[in-house]
């Protein structure tokens, strides 16, 4: 599915949020050593550079080189294109040694993978028994009663079509994915554990967000232009309603999180 965002790489880096500190903090509480991060899907490295404050070594990896160019240059994040479905000998050459990872990472993105081939890489590299994967999702925004209103209708009803159906797994909140780990220390689960992260947004800022969707692209393909005039009108006077101009989007955070064991 990495050819939906491609399109929009820049969209997408402008526009998607980034994460919570508190996210981090926490899962670097659950990993016993800091050496070595590997970020799957890194897209235009949102999480790394997030890691790269924590972990000695970040490995970020993505099949489209068009967001790869776009992840900010840091001292430790490496950044590495791979295939969509990497070889044991590719992550051996590209990511690390097997055993060799404290923790692996995957942001709003884990609901597009293959999972048991992904979990199989994952058991690969990480150390065993106490590396950590954790998988987190954001969920749809929410600005205020006025907007969420009429956003939420035009989530469920227009651009439901041409969402692909891993979507589910995103709404779902994480809740429903396969997720084959032992908890970490500390939790009687996997998750998922819920977060916020904040934006200060515009209305044009919010258009910008939904360009960024798969759905967007997915619709544009087909012909059809989600955010056409009349969405438009709805959505600004929706925002506008309040008589500010500038809000702070929440977007909720599901994470899961897990310890590798001795498999």
């Amino acid at each position: 599915m990495a050819e939906l965002f491609v399109k929009q790489a820049q969209q997408y880096a402008a526009a998607r949020p980034s994460y919570p500190p508190q996210l981090f903090r926490f899962i670097a509480s659950k990993t016993p050593a800091r050496d070595l991060a590997w970020d799957v899907g890194t897209g235009s490295g949102q999480a790394a550079q997030s890691l790269a404050e924590i972990y000695g070594g970040v490995v970020a990896t993505d099949t489209s080189p068009k967001q790869l160019e776009l992840a900010p240059k840091l001292p430790n994040v490496r950044y590495e294109l791979t295939s969509p479905v990497p070889s044991m000998a590719e992550l051996d050459q590209k990511v690390s040694a097997p055993s060799s990872v404290d923790l692996v990472t995957v942001a709003q993105a884990l609901h597009w993978f293959d999972l048991p081939n992904f979990y199989r890489q994952v058991k690969h590299v990480l150390k065993k028994p106490h590396g950590v994967i954790a998988a987190w999702c954001y969920t749809i925004p929410e600005v205020d009663g006025p907007f969420d209103s009429v956003f939420r209708r035009f989530y469920a009803a227009d651009s439901n079509p041409y969402w692909d159906p891993a979507r589910k797994l995103v709404d779902g909140e994480y809740g429903g994915v396969d997720f084959p780990f032992e908890p970490v220390e500390g939790m009687e689960d996997t998750g998922p554990v819920r977060f916020v992260t904040e934006r200060t947004m515009g209305v044009e800022d919010f258009f910008t967000y939904i360009r960024s969707w798969s759905a967007y692209q997915t619709a544009k393909e087909k012909g059809v232009e989600l955010l056409n005039g009349d969405v438009v009108e709805r959505f600004e006077r929706a925002w506008t309603e309040d008589g500010d101009d500038q809000k702070v989007v929440k977007f909720p955070v599901f994470l899961k999180i897990g310890r590798v064991g001795s498999a």
